[in-house]
């Protein structure tokens, strides 16, 4: 069977309307109990997520739906000099200031994990589904960081892996769209109709969306397309099916 993994990207109390909106839209092709978010504990060090707090408790009426929740780093804003051309280039190129583990160490990739894990766990009362750093970008200390920590899954642009033994469980690249600019909005919504045909022989694909989607109507609508298009040839699964011998 091949399997369609939808998630919701950066939640957290900053962006708690913007959440419920996507879960309310995604929910009309996807059910809940498949669907994956991404939690932020302090978003941009602005936003803490409190165990108690009404976000808290949404959060774990979510969980309780069925929802599977990640670690998605702790405060997802890269605060690091960054000494390696590769790292510079993606930190400028490939998000705006949001890879938070590119340059990190070892000890303090491990402590911001262990942290978000351990927050989420006793906000929602499970187990996290795993770990995904912000825009999906890894340094060798977060690597070497993931296996220590005990995550199930872990994920990037390309595949979805599990860190304790660097098993590969899907590849692909996940469709997503980005609203920061006209010209982002245009080119995110060009991929968007051409993946889909590309990835309907593939045994998983991955739709990933993200607060700021919540504002563009394009980008709703271009949301909707590809779901009803991946659905004609995917079954809608959670992330937890595949660790499913």
């Amino acid at each position: 069977m091949k399997k369609l993994l939808v998630s919701i990207h950066d939640v957290g109390p900053q962006f708690e309307a913007e959440v419920a909106l996507l879960l309310e839209r995604l929910t009309r092709h996807v059910e809940a109990r498949h669907l994956a978010m991404l939690v932020v504990p302090d978003h941009w060090g602005a936003s803490p997520l409190r165990p108690g707090d009404d976000f808290a408790k949404r959060l774990r009426h979510w969980s309780d739906m069925g929802i599977s929740m990640f670690a998605h780093g702790w405060f997802h804003k890269d605060m690091a000099e960054h000494r390696r051309v590769a790292d510079r280039f993606k930190a400028r190129h490939m998000t705006a200031g949001e890879g938070e583990f590119l340059a990190l160490d070892r000890a303090v990739a491990a402590q911001r994990m262990g942290d978000a894990r351990d927050l989420i766990q006793s906000i929602t009362g499970r187990p996290v589904a795993g770990f995904v750093a912000p825009a999906w970008l890894y340094g060798p200390g977060a690597l070497d960081a993931l296996a220590a920590c005990g995550f199930a899954l872990a994920e990037d642009h390309l595949k979805i892996w599990q860190p304790r033994t660097g098993r590969i469980v899907a590849r692909g690249p996940v469709i997503t769209w980005a609203s920061r600019s006209p010209a982002r909005i245009a080119s995110s919504l060009l991929v968007a109709r051409l993946l889909p045909p590309i990835l309907r022989h593939a045994p998983v694909a991955r739709v990933a969306v993200h607060p700021g989607d919540a504002h563009v109507p394009r980008l709703l609508a271009s949301i909707d397309d590809v779901l009803i298009r991946l659905g004609r040839s995917h079954k809608a699964a959670s992330y937890g099916d595949l660790l499913v011998a």
